[in-house]
């Protein structure tokens, strides 16, 4: 009979081989188990113990063809083994209702011991007679074989909130990846650990303002309030939890002492555009110089120009315009930004030298056109700005509140300066209106502004 091994006086054993593939999973080269001292104990054990070794090899196989988990270098939480440990009970065919001491079948109950036995022999055995230095994952799946569906979720965390934001909100969107990282990690570093979504007070807020808050503007605290705040009513919805927010509500500053919003940044004035210009014009690298004047002439955002494609300037085109759209190497900040905006005067020739530099690159600045680039941008061009004024609230982001001015200055309608610069009106007419028709709207728009300050 197959597998069957006498042993003299030590009598009759199971002893097969495990395949090689297998033997990783199972933490052993074979299986042996005893049967009995006499032959005819061995025969009467034999079919039970030859379904536990292929029940065993079974399982094991189930385990190695199971999708891996890849490790991002931050820690599972209790909820992330429970998780991966039911699903691993569902994936080998196991009930998952199945609670311990219920008086079930006693296939089900031999197949947990047998799967839960393989488990634990690729331990060593402590003086208790118990497995010690067991993984956390290895010990999440004895739990759940043992105790079936008597076992308690564990309560979500603030990192299980994070990574639920991250994979149902954030996506692939790679800068607020790093956002929601950094964020999170001011969380952490404030409370001093990960802390259950249900243990939180508003205390512990106050205390993560508070460490945020420490050598960061208040507007930034906001924002990464905003991001906390978000993550965790997330969390609270999609886990069914009877909890409060305690970031609810919470401002980095009262609004009362908060800095007004037109206090934060102020245009150049022309005085001061014209010194920049001339020095990133004698001063700067070629791409920086062709990027300030198509800020400079079209009013957009430092990242909607970085973040061009040759693609997206059409210079042949009856109006010349550049078209601001969501692509893969660049994120707009929000619906209203999809745009066509003119290309006029001196940023008509700024964009037709640097289609020419682009030369066969997808990219019209291959520079600053990829994950991060547009913060380059910003701190290649902010020396420059720097050198020439030194007040902390002009910033290159001021040359496009100047375009804002020259429009108003021009007598442009509020609705047409929102087309040119992409910003949201709040009437549900902003979405009226073909491309062809926006992008005369916007070139009227321009060459008003231009020539008011000619």
């Amino acid at each position: 009979m197959q597998y069957l091994q006498k042993r003299g006086k030590a009598g009759w054993r199971y002893r097969r081989k495990v395949p090689p593939a297998l033997k990783a999973f199972l933490g052993r080269g074979e299986i042996v188990i005893p049967l009995g001292k006499t032959e005819a104990e061995a025969m009467a054990r034999y079919k039970k113990v030859h379904a536990e070794a292929e029940l065993q090899l079974k399982t094991a196989a189930l385990g190695v063809k199971a999708p891996q988990t890849v490790s991002l270098g931050v820690p599972d939480t209790p909820l992330d083994q429970f998780q991966r440990a039911d699903k691993q009970i569902r994936q080998w065919k196991l009930d998952p209702d199945w609670q311990s001491g219920g008086g079930d079948s006693d296939h089900e109950v031999v197949a947990r011991d047998v799967i839960a036995e393989s488990i634990a022999q690729k331990y060593p055995v402590g003086d208790d007679g118990y497995p010690v230095d067991v993984s956390s994952k290895d010990a999440a799946l004895l739990r759940a074989l043992m105790l079936g569906s008597r076992e308690v979720q564990p309560d979500p965390t603030l990192e299980d909130a994070r990574k639920l934001y991250l994979e149902e909100r954030v996506g692939d969107d790679k800068t607020k990846q790093m956002e929601l990282d950094r964020i999170f990690k001011l969380v952490r570093e404030g409370l001093g650990r990960d802390r259950k979504l249900s243990s939180l007070k508003r205390q512990d807020a106050k205390e993560v303002r508070a460490h945020m808050i420490d050598g960061r503007k208040a507007s930034s605290v906001d924002r990464y309030l905003n991001v906390v705040r978000a993550a965790i009513n997330h969390a609270i919805r999609e886990y069914d939890l009877k909890v409060t927010n305690p970031f609810m509500h919470m401002e980095a500053a009262p609004k009362d002492k908060a800095e007004p919003d037109k206090d934060k940044r102020r245009p150049f004035t022309l005085e001061e555009a014209a010194a920049i210009r001339a020095r990133i014009m004698s001063t700067a690298k070629e791409d920086l110089q062709h990027i300030w004047r198509l800020l400079d002439g079209t009013g957009s955002r430092l990242a909607e120009a970085s973040g061009l494609r040759v693609s997206d300037v059409h210079l042949d085109h009856a109006s010349p315009h550049m078209t601001v759209e969501w692509h893969a190497d660049r994120r707009i900040k929000n619906k209203v930004s999809r745009r066509n905006i003119p290309l006029i005067g001196d940023a008509l020739e700024a964009a037709r030298a640097a289609v020419k530099s682009a030369g066969k690159a997808k990219m019209l600045f291959p520079a600053y056109g990829r994950l991060g680039g547009p913060a380059s941008a910003s701190a290649a061009l902010g020396k420059h700005v720097r050198a020439c004024v030194a007040d902390p609230k002009a910033t290159t982001h001021s040359l496009r509140h100047l375009m804002k001015d020259r429009l108003r200055l021009a007598g442009v309608t509020k609705s047409d300066q929102d087309i040119v610069l992409g910003h949201s009106s709040g009437s549900v007419g902003e979405d009226y209106g073909g491309d062809e028709v926006r992008l005369e709207v916007a070139r009227r728009a321009l060459e008003k502004a231009l020539a008011k300050v000619g």
